[in-house]
């Protein structure tokens, strides 16, 4: 009993922590805050939601995060404040399914390199389209993760991209009430657990005992 109130108290703090963490978020970030590529680039993230004004996708550099050659389900596309620009700083996950699709019919759809080539000429403005993107940060653990294995794959596919790299979730939003309902639940087991030590203990009554009262 008393390893399960120490459990009960420990996971209340746990959560007491995440909800904590999601709910200081959430107030921050009560609409995404509108900044521009450049003033991202130079200055950092003010905010962890935005919407990114001023900048340009590199549809010849995306990288496929799926893991497999010919299944698309997210892309990482570089997002530059100039359409020439060779250096990333900014790389977008989307799972856009109109950009997902254009880009498999670039890499499978042809039969030769030719009709690619021609593809990709015809298609040039859309490779290096103006593109707005609203989404999160990628921060905490996820980020450190991603961060790690993006730079191993980077390294392989010689992708040219800044050490200081900043990860966009394109889509994503603030969990609203999660960080909340963590912190009730939180509270509730630290009440509950702190309630169980000031019980007092009761024990069975001996036959003995019970003859002499």
């Amino acid at each position: 009993m008393l390893r399960f109130r120490f459990t009960l108290i420990a996971f209340g703090f746990v959560l007491l922590y995440l909800g904590y963490n999601d709910a200081s978020l959430t107030l921050r970030n009560q609409e995404p805050l509108t900044i521009d590529l450049r003033t991202l680039i130079n200055e950092g993230a003010p905010r962890e939601w935005l919407h990114i004004t001023g900048g340009h996708q590199n549809l010849d550099e995306a990288i496929s995060t799926s893991g497999q050659a010919e299944r698309f389900d997210a892309m990482l596309i570089p997002l530059v404040p100039n359409p020439e620009d060779s250096k990333f700083h900014v790389l977008v996950e989307t799972r856009d399914p109109e950009l997902l699709e254009f880009l498999y019919t670039y890499h499978f759809g042809f039969d030769s390199v030719f009709a690619r080539e021609q593809f990709r000429e015809e298609e040039a403005e859309t490779f290096r389209a103006p593109w707005e993107v609203t989404g999160m940060l990628t921060s905490g653990r996820v980020a450190a993760n991603n961060r790690e294995k993006l730079f191993e794959l980077a390294e392989a596919v010689d992708l040219n991209i800044s050490d200081n790299v900043v990860l966009v979730t394109e889509g994503k939003t603030p969990a609203r009430f999660r960080g909340f309902f963590f912190l009730a639940m939180g509270a509730a087991g630290l009440i509950k657990g702190f309630l169980m030590f000031r019980r007092p203990s009761t024990k069975p009554t001996t036959p003995q005992q019970a003859d002499n009262q």
